[in-house]
């Protein structure tokens, strides 16, 4: 984690104006985080641009009264927009222009050596061609930062700001119950929610070998297994379900804009990915004050401790996943467990005010050290 200068030279009382670049137009982790930050530093007192595509689902994630200008940012080679984004620099003067992600990174070039700093910020293990360019990058776990020193940028000006969850507002009873009873779920059923992109990647053909394991009911309750999200393998998962006999125990939701809603739901939340860089859904678990099973992906491995906040399996491993999950749906005090210690380190390593003073103290650094 980004750590204040011995020095002394950072100064985050002063309001700072900063802009902030991204071109997906969907809710991925990036983009949601993005939404996170500039709402952050907005209720800061700090004035944050908001530079996304113009029909982006996260101008509705980011408060009213941030000035959010539309950039279409077609491609890395949309010379339009990389010309609108250094007249948009021009015009506004911001001290920090940060971009998230390798399109808004390759289409912002600003003047070498001069007002404003470029911080790119990366949230994976990405071909470096299109970030070098920028004047100092951000890593959101020590094994990104690593990774981005050994291919040759310079570790003085590499920075470790982890992400950051909004605690949750707990939803009433009666809410919860309608909720299970909408995916039409024994109103005693043990629920394991997973929740991401329905991509090779993230181990979902893993999960079903592993839920496919295991017994239709534990402890006399019927178990259930819900899987939030979409993507490029949706309909070879629900073809493995069928001829795994498991279908009628699992319910699809498809795209969610709240999984919380069913991450609230959940007994045990499972992350089986094959590669994930941090694990957004591991710190939404512990937000919830839920119980995590995930693999030994890089990320995992770095923010969680083995039976201490979470029960970590190798990866692509569905015997290993599903005796882990297995013992924790038989266990429920071992459960409560992991969930208390993952929702105290989620409330202090990855709250708000931990992060965002990290990010003020980091562009303070930069400015008064460029």
């Amino acid at each position: 984690m980004f750590n204040h200068p011995p020095d002394g030279s950072s100064d985050t009382t002063q309001p700072l104006l900063s802009a902030h670049v991204i071109g997906g137009r969907l809710l991925g982790g990036a983009e949601l985080f993005y939404a996170r930050l500039v709402n952050a530093l907005h209720r800061r007192g700090h004035c944050a641009l908001a530079v996304t595509h113009p029909n982006s689902l996260i101008a509705k994630e980011l408060c009213a009264e941030i000035p959010q200008v539309p950039i279409p940012m077609r491609g890395i080679w949309d010379l339009w927009s990389r010309w609108q984004i250094r007249e948009l620099v021009r015009k506004y003067q911001p001290a920090i222009v940060q971009t998230y992600m390798g399109r808004a990174t390759r289409l912002t070039h600003l003047p070498v050596g001069q007002r404003p700093i470029h911080l790119a910020r990366l949230g994976g293990y990405y071909s470096l061609d299109g970030y070098r360019h920028a004047d100092a990058w951000i890593g959101n776990t020590q094994g990104i930062c690593d990774y981005l020193i050994r291919n040759g940028l310079p570790a003085e000006r590499v920075f470790h700001i982890g992400n950051f969850i909004v605690p949750p507002e707990p939803s009433p009873p009666e809410r919860l119950m309608q909720r299970r009873r909408k995916l039409a779920v024994p109103d005693d059923a043990l629920l394991v929610v997973a929740v991401g992109r329905l991509h090779p990647v993230k181990g979902f053909e893993d999960l079903l070998g592993a839920f496919a394991s295991l017994p239709a009911r534990l402890g006399g309750r019927p178990i259930y297994l819900i899987v939030v999200g979409d993507g490029p393998l949706n309909q070879a998962l629900r073809q493995l379900a069928e001829q795994l006999a498991i279908a009628d125990r699992i319910r699809w939701t498809g795209w969610q804009r709240n999984p919380g809603h069913f991450q609230e739901l959940a007994d045990l939340i499972v992350c089986p990915s094959r590669h994930e860089p941090l694990g957004n859904v591991i710190l939404e678990a512990w937000a919830w004050r839920r119980p995590v099973v995930a693999t030994l992906a890089l990320g995992p491995a770095e923010i969680a401790a083995h039976q201490e906040d979470a029960w970590l399996v190798p990866i692509a491993a569905p015997e290993e996943l599903a005796k882990a999950m297995r013992t924790l749906l038989e266990d429920a005090p071992l459960r409560d467990c992991l969930a208390a210690n993952g929702h105290r380190k989620a409330i202090t390593a990855y709250s708000e005010e931990v992060i965002v003073s990290a990010y003020l103290e980091l562009y303070a650094h930069l400015l008064a050290t460029s």
